[in-house]
């Protein structure tokens, strides 16, 4: 195992819709992913959790610490500057706005992500063993760092994702590159950040698009064989049809809906599972990688 690559697939919001979680567990299931995220203050986390282990599919199911989407965990009038009028979440847009102004108070993040953590706790009775936050909004300073601090007792550290891609596959792989170049850019900062403070993660990050791209059948296979690294985690966003996203995540005319379709069939087509094997990686899920990185600590001890 010491010399082969490891892909992460990581399932992100796991909670967010009953479709959306069923389609995540039936992946688990035939072993396309092995890791997801709940989202914990969405109004079906219980639901998703339940079923999870009723089922008892071998996934790891870690946290998705949320700022942009439905209402936080704490009352509105405790987090002022990350709600709108209606007492929810700011959209993603509205909540970077008000970031690059100066809006968004530290203090209230914190607790909201305390409070987030706490409810994970409860819901899946134990701590997470990955974490990476909805949306990437860890990159932006200094969110990605109060996270570290609410993180920062748990034992063992949780696996946390890096949000970075080298500039290399940035132009290689096609979708969204404003945005992917963005994201990295911050990225590197943040992960940096998590190394310095002996956080275990992933060499680099795979599968950041735009909806458009998607509809392509060799869209996950061209990610995976273009990958570089030993450690390398694809986020995806896979699902069945779920009508309780409109209004929430996505209209009727984004494409976000259709999205996670397209994304559940491309992990089952054997394009995927083929270019697994031959950019030489091994799916395995966060627990292993923990593992094998506190191997790697004693032994340069």
């Amino acid at each position: 195992m010491a010399a082969r690559r490891f892909l992460l697939v990581t399932a992100d919001d796991f909670g967010i819709g009953p479709a959306t979680s069923r389609g995540i567990l039936d992946l688990a299931a035939q072993r396309l992913v092995t890791n997801t995220l709940l989202l914990v203050n969405s109004p079906y986390a219980s639901q998703a959790v339940a079923q999870w282990q009723r089922m008892g599919i071998p996934l790891e199911v870690g946290w998705h610490p949320c700022l942009t989407l439905d209402a936080p965990i704490l009352p509105p009038r405790e987090v002022p500057s990350l709600v709108g009028n209606d007492g929810r979440f700011l959209s993603l847009g509205k909540f970077l706005r008000r970031w690059a102004l100066g809006g968004i108070k530290p203090s209230e993040v914190s607790a909201e992500y305390r409070a987030q953590y706490r409810r994970y706790c409860d819901l899946a009775d134990g701590p997470p063993t990955t974490v990476a936050t909805h949306h990437h909004v860890q990159v932006f300073a200094p969110i990605g760092d109060l996270l570290l601090e609410v993180l920062k007792d748990q034992r063992p550290a949780p696996f946390l994702r890096r949000i970075c891609e080298p500039w290399a596959t940035l132009w290689q792989v096609r979708g969204a590159r404003v945005k992917r170049c963005w994201l990295s850019w911050h990225g590197r900062r943040d992960a940096r950040n998590q190394h310095q403070r002996m956080f275990p993660g992933n060499d680099w990050l795979i599968g950041i698009t735009d909806p458009r791209y998607v509809h392509d059948p060799a869209f996950l296979s061209r990610w995976v064989t273009r990958a570089v690294g030993k450690v390398v985690e694809l986020t995806c966003h896979p699902g069945y049809f779920d009508p309780t996203l409109l209004g929430r995540d996505c209209t009727s005319s984004d494409g976000q809906q259709l999205r996670r379709v397209c994304e559940l069939q491309l992990l089952r087509h054997s394009h995927f599972r083929d270019a697994v094997r031959a950019a030489g990686f091994v799916i395995v899920g966060p627990s292993e990688l923990l593992r094998m990185s506190r191997n790697k600590l004693r032994d340069a001890a």
